[in-house]
């Protein structure tokens, strides 16, 4: 079988990785024909419906890791899934959409499977939309979907994007100060990205019921500051972690729409944000993998 991922940034890449190593054949689709280890590379637009068909074909599984920026989602996500659709009904091939906790909005910690989708600002509100798309085209029977949902993800790859990527971990890593979105004392779940491609994995071979949603088991729910104290145990560095003002990001989003986003959502950062992937463990057998394995991991990747 073969597997058609669209994207090829942190999430992207290790998902291409996992199928590889599992033993599939992997077609990367991106604007730029963006060429990944073992995988063949193809130039596409993820909206433009016959492009991607032609991608599809021979394909099981369209994998959706694109992530078009933070103030354009409500714009470029409903033709990426509408062309999803169209792709995936004309070549029989599943869906797989990588998503997160945003349409839950404030919800009850932890959230689940099952939690009740009640966002809390516009992004959550395109999640959770995207997602009744796609569910209600597989109960009409039009195509088969699930989407895999991760909490904020951390490990090998992930960049200046990632709330616990390369400007958390190089600054303390040097002994300096890491700056945080909202109150870095507070617990937050953490995905790694190699346990959101293994989830991945099993949710493409998953026999039972689709038009259902899986999250990913997270490595840790510790705080940002309790994981700054780690590193610095650990690695006998002496970094530290402050949160950035709100009025100083409020007055940076006024000026740039993607930190006016990154404000909007900041509210994942000022109490505990917590998912429980209980579910996902049970059915596809998952498991995160061990915690101070995963941060050796990450670290040596930032010391590289």
């Amino acid at each position: 079988m073969s597997v058609l991922v669209l994207g090829a940034g942190a999430v992207g890449s290790t998902v291409t990785s996992a199928f590889i190593g599992s033993g599939e054949t992997v077609t990367v689709g991106t604007r730029s024909a963006t060429q990944l280890p073992g995988a063949a590379a193809v130039p596409l637009d993820a909206s433009d419906a016959g492009t991607l068909t032609r991608a599809a074909e021979g394909c099981s599984t369209i994998v959706v890791c694109t992530n078009p920026p933070y103030h354009r989602w409500r714009s470029d996500w409903p033709p990426i899934v509408d062309a999803v659709i169209r792709a995936a009904r004309q070549t029989g091939s599943d869906i797989v959409m990588i998503g997160n906790l945003y349409s839950y909005g404030t919800a009850s910690m932890p959230m689940r499977e099952t939690t009740p989708e009640q966002p809390a600002e516009s992004k959550g509100e395109v999640r959770r939309d995207l997602w009744e798309t796609l569910r209600a085209a597989t109960k009409r029977g039009d195509v088969r979907a699930v989407e895999v949902r991760a909490s904020d993800y951390f490990g090998p790859g992930a960049g200046a994007d990632a709330h616990l990527g390369t400007r958390f971990f190089r600054p303390i890593l040097a002994s300096k100060r890491s700056w945080a979105v909202g109150n870095p004392a507070l617990p937050h779940s953490w995905a790694y990205l190699p346990d959101l491609a293994s989830t991945v994995v099993a949710a493409r071979a998953y026999t039972g019921e689709w038009g259902r949603v899986w999250h990913v088991p997270a490595a840790t729910d510790l705080s940002r500051t309790a994981i700054c104290r780690q590193v610095n145990e650990r690695y006998g560095v002496r970094g530290s972690i402050s949160g950035i003002p709100s009025s100083l990001l409020k007055g940076i989003g006024a000026v740039n729409p993607v930190m006016r986003e990154v404000a909007a959502s900041s509210y994942q950062f000022t109490a505990p944000f917590l998912s429980d992937a209980s579910e996902t463990e049970r059915e596809l057998d998952v498991r995160s993998t061990d915690w101070e394995t995963a941060l050796d991991d990450t670290v040596a990747f930032y010391r590289s």
